[in-house]
């Protein structure tokens, strides 16, 4: 059989083009920001992880231009041989003293370090607890592990302590959550996990790629958010988002990040950070604990657009982030759903399956500590009246 036949059996996103309904890959031609133009008109952005409003900060732009110039456009190398620069390990210094961890180190990507840490931590004779929302990420990273995959119901903890209490108690484990959930904006039960950790032995890892800048009163995360930031082994986080570059970072105790530094496939093999990426969430993190207050103001955007749309009856999942989605329900629907709001001036992002469950699919809208009432009320209003006009299913089919 050829290899490609797949490739040309699949037509679902031809079917979506031809109907003019395809949501996706539309092009950017100005900074990451609250306002972007895109494919020449103006859009209103909610559909981006730019939390804290840090893309377009003119000293953030300066650090990465200012890296450029003076180390050149990458660093030719991995880190283990020679591709470690100063400004890789002054990150990682002010980023533990941030987190009051011990000890980071930084990988190019969010998804890669996901990958290098649980594929360094955890072998064929560990356990991995996996919640089942959790980034498609940590899914890829239990399977390049060959630790056993066990997968426990969305932020059940009577479901992980049975499956925690069955498990073998000879093996090593580790529990691995989301902090901020990606597509429904919830909360992981830390308190219970930690509790959990304790009383069956395991490790406790979250991924706060959604949490850094965004929970706790300095937005060091959700552990911070619950009181609990010694508590958790290993924390991951990344600088797509609030830190507004690329890359990630794993924080832990010394012994346990330098076993991955030393383990870890993706870290050992993969080209290191770029200067400009680097210098630019360097001057991110200092900004976010030099202003605080961002992380207030996006908790109080997120809370007006909420209420926002409570009072216009939208339903949406509830949450205590700046991630809200929207209820669409079927594929189609939310698809055109999301090109109807583009071409009335607001971006946002569908959530179909497989990263929802069938019949609960979502429009997900994202704030930033920089978004304005008036742009706010002005995504609401245009929400409202898409919902109001959104074709059924039927209509569409």
């Amino acid at each position: 059989m050829d290899l490609f036949k797949k490739c040309y059996n699949y037509d679902t996103a031809k079917k979506a083009r031809e109907g003019g309904y395809y949501p996706y890959f539309h092009e950017l031609t100005t900074k990451q920001d609250i306002v972007v133009e895109m494919e020449g008109h103006e859009v209103i952005m909610i559909g981006s992880n730019n939390y804290l409003g840090l893309t377009s900060h003119p000293e953030v732009i300066a650090a990465s231009l200012e890296a450029t110039k003076k180390y050149g456009t990458g660093v030719s190398g991995s880190r283990f041989l020679n591709g470690t620069l100063d400004l890789h390990i002054e990150l990682e210094r002010e980023l533990a003293s941030f987190l009051n961890k011990e000890d980071v180190t930084i990988f190019s990507t969010g998804f890669q370090s996901n990958l290098g840490i649980i594929s360094a931590i955890a072998g064929r004779n560990d356990i991995i607890f996996c919640d089942k929302e959790n980034h498609a990420s940590i899914y890829d990273a239990a399977r390049l592990s060959y630790a056993q995959l066990v997968r426990y119901e969305h932020n059940d903890m009577e479901d992980l302590e049975r499956k925690l209490a069955e498990a073998d108690p000879n093996k090593g484990k580790l529990i691995v959550t989301d902090g901020v959930f990606s597509m429904g904006g919830d909360i992981c039960e830390l308190p219970k996990l930690v509790e959990l950790k304790k009383k069956y032995g395991a490790r406790l890892m979250v991924d706060d790629a959604h949490g850094l800048g965004v929970m706790g009163p300095n937005g060091r995360g959700t552990a911070e958010h619950f009181g609990l930031e010694k508590e958790v082994d290993i924390i991951m986080g990344t600088f797509s988002k609030s830190l507004a570059s690329l890359g990630g970072y794993v924080a832990s105790e010394k012994d346990v990040v330098d076993y991955i530094r030393h383990h870890s496939r993706p870290y050992i093999f993969c080209a290191a950070i770029a200067p400009a990426n680097t210098a630019a969430a360097l001057q991110a993190l200092r900004i976010l604990k030099r202003e605080p207050e961002r992380v207030a103001n996006l908790r109080q955007n997120a809370n007006y657009m909420r209420e926002g749309l409570r009072k216009r009856g939208i339903q949406f999942r509830e949450s205590e982030t700046p991630i809200i989605p929207i209820y669409t329900y079927t594929p189609i629907r939310t698809m055109v759903a999301c090109n109807m709001l583009f071409k009335e001036g607001v971006y946002v992002n569908p959530v179909l399956p497989p990263a929802t469950p069938v019949g609960e699919c979502l429009i997900r809208t994202s704030y930033t500590a920089t978004h304005t009432k008036e742009l706010i009320d002005k995504a609401i209003d245009k929400i409202a009246l898409v919902l109001e006009n959104l074709p059924s299913e039927e209509e569409l089919v």
